[in-house]
């Protein structure tokens, strides 16, 4: 009578695991790699794409990415919506050193004397009309912005923009760095400018 033989299980086991373990340098025994399994990724180029567009680094790259935000209409209409109580507000974009907002204004609303802190600006209008207030050295200039208008002002510049028309408007700003800042200033009679504190 013979015995049955016992089968060795899972012999190539060690074998197995000593070819696929790295050796020195994180170099594979066995020669495979990522690249060597799924090819080079920058051989194809759906996945090493050029054609992103890059990131505005100037004053005149931002109002240029601005201009592009406000003529693609389909991108910030469907997420227009107006406040009763206050200016409405939502943030479209963000990048390298700058956000993009879309602000909704009902005839009436103001956004009070301000500045941005150490952020520059880029703001147009994209549906109704706004007015803006500024205050400078030389006194007080006002200035009405219509679709297409547009306003480039630097770090520490003192405006007001308000909705003085009957219809509601709506307006992107591009702010630059991405705003942590606004102080806000109260208006006295004589037209100067104090600090709320």
């Amino acid at each position: 009578m013979r015995m049955p033989r016992s089968r060795k299980r899972n012999r190539d086991r060690k074998k197995h695991a000593a070819a696929v373990t790295a050796g020195p340098a994180g170099k594979w025994i066995d020669g495979l790699s990522d690249v060597s399994i799924a090819g080079d990724p920058l051989a194809f180029p759906h996945l090493a794409r050029t054609d992103l567009p890059a990131h505005p680094t100037t004053i005149g790259g931002y109002a240029q990415l601005v201009r592009e935000i406000a003529a693609d209409r389909a991108r910030w209409e469907p997420l227009v919506r107006y406040d009763a109580l206050t200016r409405w507000y939502a943030r479209l974009e963000t990048g390298p050193g700058y956000e993009v907002w879309l602000l909704s204004w009902l005839p009436g609303q103001s956004s009070g004397f301000h500045d941005h802190g150490r952020s520059a600006g880029v703001m147009t209008v994209v549906q109704g009309e706004l007015t803006e207030r500024s205050l400078t050295g030389e006194g007080e200039a006002t200035r009405t912005l219509a679709p297409g208008g547009q306003r480039v002002y630097s770090a520490g510049y003192l405006h007001e923009v308000v909705n003085a028309a009957l219809e509601p408007a709506v307006s992107v700003h591009l702010y630059t760095p991405g705003l942590v800042e606004m102080n806000h200033y109260a208006q006295d009679r004589e037209r100067s400018v104090t600090a709320d504190r």
